[in-house]
């Protein structure tokens, strides 16, 4: 092999050595300290231009918060008061259907809409025997988004209102949506999908999902906008998803470290006041989208929800026990059945018949040992010690009801 071929065989691996060493010791430098303050507000978001600075890393954390702790945008948090969806409805038919529609005489509003329609459209129908089954009556539903203006599509629901077997195939005629004043804000049509079906025979009916509601994607217009001038507020009111006085605290803090000043203030643990500064005034956007990448620490309260119909338990990590002995009583109930046969005697007149056999059993031996539940500090202890008992869930609910009642767990309890 010549001499240069040998050469570059040692440098090769020689290089991706020395190219592996170099990222390791960039993976092994220090990371810059952070700052931690005790408000658990973190500005790491928008700076005030409006984008984040380049390389660096503004982060405050609050006592109980750390480097494990979740922090969430105030935009998941809070919305602006006077900012949010109103529901419209109206009332319309849906036609096309293929048979599946409302019988009239069990539907008479469904026949009096058909009349007055086929009214307007110059056809005279009163006196006359109808007896359609093509048609349903039907309630729409739909969400009008905040700042929707004219021209807006919306999807909208259509259900059954008579006793319509299924919307499938059918199309929903122009119907106006009204609000809670009475107005007209759009107006929706189009063909109805739905997700289930239903088929049936003489002596068999099969039905999957629910045939009776359907959406229309993009079938509502808005024709008339609501009103709400943000840029000319001077007061900004944020509602919190989840009313807590921690949290609305911390919102206020991290948008004042934000803004400069004490301008945001907590009125009480669903509200955060901010009085807009004269630079902002006018520009209510900017500082809308600024304020919402804010990220803060969420608090909650020791919780454990309960959903006796599944067995579903959810406990929050602040959930705490205090050392409480459980004993579990179990009671087997056992019930067993063996039909037998009962032969007569050969010269009598009785027959052979099936007789049931019963036989109820009960077992109180169960494991039913005095458990010790220590005191837990963690979630994690909380559920070991919980798992030591070898119970389901459907005990546990009992259980944490029990533990509860004597004091010793420190949390509220909710009953789905």
């Amino acid at each position: 092999m010549p001499s240069f071929l040998r050469l570059h065989h040692l440098l090769t691996p020689l290089a991706a050595l020395l190219l592996a060493g170099a990222a390791m010791a960039a993976d092994l430098a220090p990371a810059p300290p952070l700052a931690r303050g005790g408000n658990g507000v973190s500005s790491h978001a928008p700076t005030r231009n409006g984008a984040a600075e380049a390389g660096v890393s503004r982060t405050a954390f609050a006592g109980s918060g750390g480097m494990g702790t979740a922090l969430s945008r105030i935009k998941d948090l809070a919305s602006v008061e006077g900012v949010r969806s109103n529901q419209i409805l109206g009332y319309g038919i849906v036609v096309g259907l293929n048979g599946t529609g409302d019988t009239l005489n069990n539907a008479p509003f469904t026949k009096q809409s058909l009349q007055a329609m086929l009214e307007r459209l110059g056809v005279n129908t009163r006196g006359a025997s109808m007896r359609t089954a093509n048609v349903a009556a039907v309630m729409i539903t739909a969400n009008l988004p905040p700042f929707a203006v004219q021209g807006t599509r919306l999807d909208v629901t259509v259900s059954a209102l008579g006793d319509a077997k299924s919307l499938q195939g059918g199309t929903l005629l122009a119907t106006p949506l009204l609000g809670a004043d009475g107005e007209v804000y759009a107006v929706s049509q189009g063909p109805v999908a739905i997700a289930g079906f239903s088929a049936e025979a003489d002596a068999a009916k099969i039905t999957r999902g629910v045939p009776t509601v359907g959406r229309i994607a993009n079938g509502g217009l808005v024709e008339r906008e609501i009103d709400f001038a943000l840029n000319k507020l001077k007061t900004l009111r944020l509602s919190l998803r989840n009313p807590d006085l921690t949290t609305a605290r911390r919102i206020a803090a991290a948008i004042n470290d934000f803004i400069g000043g004490d301008s945001a203030e907590p009125t009480d643990p669903s509200t955060v006041v901010l009085q807009i500064p004269p630079r902002f005034q006018g520009n209510m956007i900017r500082l809308l989208t600024d304020i919402e990448q804010l990220r803060v620490e969420p608090d909650q309260g020791a919780r454990v929800v309960i959903d006796e119909r599944s067995g579903i338990i959810v406990m929050g990590k602040d959930v705490r026990v205090s050392t409480v002995a459980v004993a579990q009583g179990n009671l087997t109930v056992t019930i067993s059945e063996e039909p037998q046969v009962s032969q007569p005697n050969e010269l009598s007149n009785g027959r052979t018949v099936v007789v049931p056999r019963s036989n109820v059993k009960v077992d109180t031996e169960g494991n039913n040992k005095l458990a010790l539940v220590k005191e837990s500090v963690t979630l994690r202890e909380l559920v070991d010690g919980l798992n030591a008992l070898g119970i389901g869930p459907r005990d546990l609910l009992s259980i944490l009801q029990a533990i509860k009642a004597a004091g010793a767990l420190q949390a509220d309890i909710e009953v789905m």
